[in-house]
């Protein structure tokens, strides 16, 4: 969750009181009786139908102890970084959120937190600054802790990024650390838009849960994205972490559409294919990932509309949360 996102604004207009002498029937809302809270009062514009009210999202406190049934530990992670490339760019900041978690993908309490700043070896190009508010004055001479962030991945059972094929591969030229554990992605892993989101950057699912936070830091977007994880709504029978965390459980496959004809590409990239050059260690060829449920659906649209040919065997990859996202 880094440079590729769009800037989040949030806006607030403060009208000034004016002194005007009295024309007709005053048009003020009568005032608000003493002694209502906040939320009473924005319960009140709510209710009239004019307005609509966003919270700002407050950060769990970490739990004292951890509660009985929640065995699993889960991390919220997100990078600030100083450009998209993990060959060249690199990490400014790290934030992290642990977690725990049942069995059935239910959530329980925040047991650990972490936030740094690391200096890089080049100046953060302004950009970068403009979009995260991170100063070269900020990150002048700060290291990132890894003994400390080492402490809360070491026993997580999954980490989750909002777009982990930008985040896992940052982390793991980062650190070893990474190297080894389960990942998800709450981008590409939650259904948002059965969920009535219309998007699926994090300033979108925050806004229209009715909320807004202090975006673009990384703490403060690991908070933010928890609490959209944990928020169930509309009678769904789950929680958006729940759908998460079973989508992690299962596999999937990586078809590539190896020696395919030169002028089938389009109609495979209307389908959803990529293309990989090969510079990455994959297959030079056009690819895409499908789910086990997919993979007969999909072969036989390779046999039958691209290499017209019933015995094609294009190259399969499993993938499972250990594998998926990697550069």
């Amino acid at each position: 969750m880094s440079v590729h996102r769009d800037s989040q604004l949030d806006m607030f207009a403060k009208a000034s009181p004016a002194i005007a002498k009295a024309r007709g029937p005053s048009r003020r809302p009568p005032s608000q009786p003493a002694g209502s809270s906040q939320e009473d009062m924005a319960r009140t514009l709510e209710e009239s139908g004019n307005y609509r009210i966003l919270r700002k999202l407050a950060a769990r406190p970490i739990a004292p102890v951890r509660r009985p049934g929640f065995s699993r530990l889960g991390v919220v992670l997100d990078t600030e970084t100083t450009g998209l490339n993990h060959r060249n760019d690199e990490i400014i900041e790290i934030g992290a959120v642990a977690f725990t978690f049942d069995d059935d993908g239910v959530i329980g309490d925040v047991v650990g937190i972490y936030g740094g700043l690391q200096q890089p070896s080049r100046p953060i190009p302004p950009e970068i600054t403009r979009l995260t508010g991170i100063t070269d004055a900020m990150v002048e001479g700060q290291v990132i802790d890894i003994q400390a962030l080492r402490s809360l991945i070491e026993p997580a059972d999954l980490i989750i990024a909002h777009n982990a094929g930008f985040d896992r591969p940052f982390c793991e030229a980062f650190s070893t650390v990474f190297a080894g554990k389960a990942w998800a992605c709450s981008v590409s892993e939650i259904d948002w838009s059965a969920r009535g989101f219309e998007g699926t950057k994090l300033g979108y699912l925050v806004g229209q849960a009715g909320y807004f936070h202090d975006g673009h830091r990384a703490v403060d977007d690991c908070h933010a994205l928890l609490e959209i994880l944990d928020r169930e709504q509309g009678g769904e029978s789950e929680s958006p972490f729940t759908e998460l965390y079973r989508a992690s459980q299962r596999s999937r496959i990586r078809i590539f559409a190896e020696h395919s004809p030169f002028e089938m590409k389009d109609h495979l990239k209307a389908r959803g294919y990529r293309w990989s050059d090969g510079s990455d260690g994959r297959l030079k060829s056009w690819w895409i990932e499908v789910d086990e449920d997919g993979l007969g659906d999909e072969l036989s649209y390779l046999r039958a509309e691209i290499y017209r040919w019933k015995e094609a065997e294009p190259p399969l990859v499993r993938l499972t949360a250990f594998d998926r996202f990697k550069s």
